[in-house]
């Protein structure tokens, strides 16, 4: 999975913009731009907790086009004081996306004090920017805001099904004609190990009833290094994404053009994703000291306690018909559930709401109480 999005040559996620109406899927961030405003209300709210330090570190995880972030900056814009503690650190390994985050968030680069260092910064709020390939390269010593949106479900997992001779890994292995298949291993495999936290943490009833299971050791220690980070420097995550409260059990997919194709048909053309288990994060982060952790709730949920609902009136207030469409179904896409009922477009194009597929939880540290909307 690791291989085929982010193969240095031939990966998913590398060479191309693979976000949007042209490319494979579509994002909270490019249906509304009041997606990226609401993750803004909850970043400044969360800075108000944390006593308002005049220096922050703000993390995308898997930033994509950059739009969310842009949007947060063009709706926090007005708010100085925040915007003025800002460093900005994008965690992403594709040049061909790091060049679209580069121009989305309108970007200028400077000569720094060093002539050797160049100093990037989003002309959107005069925020300095940085790029990494890991969480690991973001300095620490300061309160971190992480965003994580849509990140966790493109981590690598590992299924397991339920044979005779108990769990075994699904495997990919190669057929006499060069094409892939799945394959189920013989012996234990080192991700079994992560199997047997994944159970611990689960009610024995709810492993009895399954033949599958996915689990993300990736998700596991990343949550723990967000958590520990948080825990030392202060600050707080979130992290929204399709998934399920308990236990994932086969819902790796892949995506091109807008359809699910097979997961093994040629692997680097299409997107893999899967649904995030954030009962597993909530115990991730549970272990470390100093972290605490909230929710999940729906993403409707958490979109109209933020206000979503006066933005979009105040944004129709002042607007074309046509802009009033847009909204409407960006809108209905966020908060709503299934097919929008005020939909009188051709059918292959209606609108469909992702208000309650979609998960938000946060992960702070615990000195600053529970963040907003979770209390």
């Amino acid at each position: 999975m690791e291989e085929v999005l982010t193969n240095p040559k031939a990966g998913y996620y590398i060479n191309r913009d693979v976000f949007g109406a042209d490319g494979d899927f579509i994002t909270s961030p490019e249906v509304s731009q009041m997606f990226g405003e609401m993750i803004g209300v909850w970043a400044m709210c969360l800075w108000e907790q944390m006593g308002k330090p005049n220096k922050v570190n703000l993390v995308e995880l898997g930033p994509g086009r950059g739009t969310l972030l842009a949007d947060l900056l063009h709706g926090a814009s007005k708010f100085k004081n925040f915007t003025d503690s800002l460093h900005i650190h994008m965690i992403e390994c594709s040049p061909a996306l790091q060049k679209l985050q580069y121009e989305n968030l309108k970007c200028a680069t400077e000569d720094g004090a060093d002539e050797n260092e160049k100093r990037i910064n989003s002309t959107i709020a005069e925020s300095p920017v940085s790029w990494h390939a890991m969480l690991e390269q973001v300095p620490t010593g300061l309160p971190t805001i992480i965003i994580a949106h849509e990140f966790f479900d493109a981590l690598p997992l590992h299924q397991f099904q339920k044979a005779s001779r108990g769990w075994c890994e699904k495997m990919v292995d190669v057929t006499e004609n060069s094409s892939f298949r799945f394959v189920l291993s013989p012996q234990p495999t080192p991700a079994t190990l992560y199997l047997m936290k994944r159970f611990k943490w689960a009610e024995t009833e709810e492993i009895a009833r399954l033949n599958h299971i996915e689990v993300c050791p990736k998700a596991i220690d990343l949550t723990q290094e967000i958590s520990k980070r948080i825990a030392i420097d202060g600050g707080g995550a979130l992290i929204i994404d399709y998934g399920v409260n308990g236990i994932v059990s086969n819902s790796l997919q892949a995506i091109r053009k807008h359809k699910f194709v097979d997961i093994l048909d040629n692997p680097g053309s299409a997107d893999l994703s899967a649904y995030v288990d954030f009962a597993a994060i909530r115990h991730s982060a549970e272990e470390v000291p100093g972290a605490s952790v909230h929710g999940p709730m729906t993403q409707s949920q958490f979109l109209g306690s933020l206000g979503i609902n006066f933005r979009v009136e105040a944004l129709l207030d002042n607007c074309t018909e046509e802009q009033a469409e847009y909204l409407r179904t960006g809108y209905w896409r966020l908060v709503g559930e299934g097919e929008a009922p005020f939909w009188e477009g051709p059918d292959d194009q209606t609108p469909i709401g992702m208000g309650t597929r979609y998960l938000a939880m946060a992960i702070v540290n615990q000195k600053q109480g529970i963040p907003v909307p979770f209390q």
